[in-house]
């Protein structure tokens, strides 16, 4: 199709054709494949540049079905719990399986051994309680630091750093634990830390700087260091180069291997939310337009975060000649994607492009108002696009309740 829009978001939409756009139905996510190799051919080479072994965060992107488009390119998957790992043992059997939770349970741990070979634990206590298991099944252990350095602002929901966080281990509780179980530091492996959301490698710089005077007399005794994840290593513009100076500098200094676990930047622009107008209506001096995909529902991120996703060919509210407020059908009042401006007015049954909907969406949407979940479909390279995978009701029943 004819992409006037040139925004990265939408790089990818060239490859199809409007023959293939009408194909799909709607709401529908439609996952790049050409993107997603243009992500991964960067990150591989940041590997090849620095000897650094980059995961995929399955947090925020765990749609297996193209995990083999992925594959050349990334060193293992990073998991967030029992599930997330056994996905990514079936999935990627071949490559490393890292995991980390901020409190593992007892019932699942001896199946967790069975998929994962990086156990990272949040707290001390949690050190003592599972890592010598861990150990004795010959895993690599290691334990999730709090440099207590944020670099984020106005995100503080995504701040592991923040006063009082759960996430993450200061040094004084390191010390106090380790004055109490002088054992505990012969368990380790490794340090983790995760402070970053979305950022540059500016932010990475200053959070190195906090971790080494932190922490740095443990380092000469680690095997791996984990600069966790929110790099955004794809994203055009991101400072490399200060990236692989950081990757660099610490292997040269520490003698450790480097891991970094980002999502987003796999999936970064990689993927779309085709939707289509349900309703137009007016109120007051606000035009708005009901469409069949919901905010609330299919891109949660948007309420949560909050932040307003590019969509094609619009502009921000009073650029182009006509501003409308799109929201979703569900009760919810909030259920608004944002105001966008159009060159002509919106008209029922007409499709829109959402960009960058490969992250965070799929694997976080929801059934609220039994609402459908939408369908999932790839673009491939030749601009042919295919269905990955349906829902319908059941999918909404059945996480409610059983019947016999």
């Amino acid at each position: 199709m004819r992409v006037r829009d040139s925004r990265p978001p939408f790089a990818g939409l060239a490859n199809l054709s409007e023959e293939q756009l009408h194909r799909l139905p709607t709401p529908c996510y439609l996952l790049d494949e050409a993107q997603l190799c243009r992500n991964g051919e960067i990150l591989l080479g940041v590997q090849q540049r620095t000897g650094c072994r980059i995961l995929l965060a399955q947090k925020a992107f765990s749609n297996f079905n193209v995990y083999p488009v992925l594959a050349p390119y990334l060193a293992g998957t990073e998991a967030s719990g029992l599930y997330e790992s056994r996905l990514g043992r079936e999935e990627l059997p071949e490559k490393e399986n890292h995991v980390f939770c901020a409190a593992y349970r007892a019932d699942e741990f001896e199946e967790l051994l069975q998929y994962a070979d990086h156990i990272v634990f949040n707290s001390p206590s949690q050190l003592a309680k599972f890592g010598p298991a861990a150990k004795a099944a010959g895993k690599s252990i290691g334990l999730r630091i709090n440099p207590e350095c944020s670099t984020q602002e106005g995100h503080e929901i995504y701040d592991p750093c923040a006063p009082g966080s759960r996430l993450g281990t200061t040094r004084a509780q390191w010390d106090d634990a380790v004055a109490a179980h002088p054992e505990l530091p012969a368990l380790l492996d490794g340090l983790h830390f995760h402070t970053l959301c979305e950022q540059d490698a500016d932010a990475l710089a200053v959070t190195l700087a906090a971790v080494e005077k932190k922490f740095a007399d443990l380092l000469p005794r680690m095997k791996w260091l984990n600069f966790g994840g929110g790099h955004h290593i794809t994203r055009p513009g991101y400072a490399l180069g200060t990236l692989e100076s950081c990757i660099l500098s610490v292997r040269q200094k520490y003698g450790v291997q480097v891991y970094l676990e980002p999502g987003e930047a796999w999936a970064l622009n990689a993927g779309y939310l085709v939707t289509t107008v349900l309703d137009t209506l007016r109120n007051g001096d606000t035009s708005l337009a009901i469409l069949d995909m919901s905010a609330a529902c299919h891109t949660p991120d948007v309420i949560e975060m909050p932040y307003r996703p590019p969509l094609l060919d619009a502009g921000e509210a009073g650029e182009k000649a006509h501003t409308v407020r799109l929201g979703g059908p569900t009760c919810l009042a909030g259920d608004i994607i944002g105001d966008y401006s159009f060159d002509a007015p919106l008209a029922e049954g007409d499709k829109l492009i959402f960009g960058d909907m490969a992250i965070y969406t799929t694997c976080k949407n929801n059934t609220f108002n039994g609402m459908p979940l939408p369908p999932i479909w790839a673009l491939a390279e030749d601009g042919t696009c295919r269905e990955l995978v349906r829902f319908g009701y059941n999918d909404f029943k059945m996480r409610l309740g059983h019947r016999a």
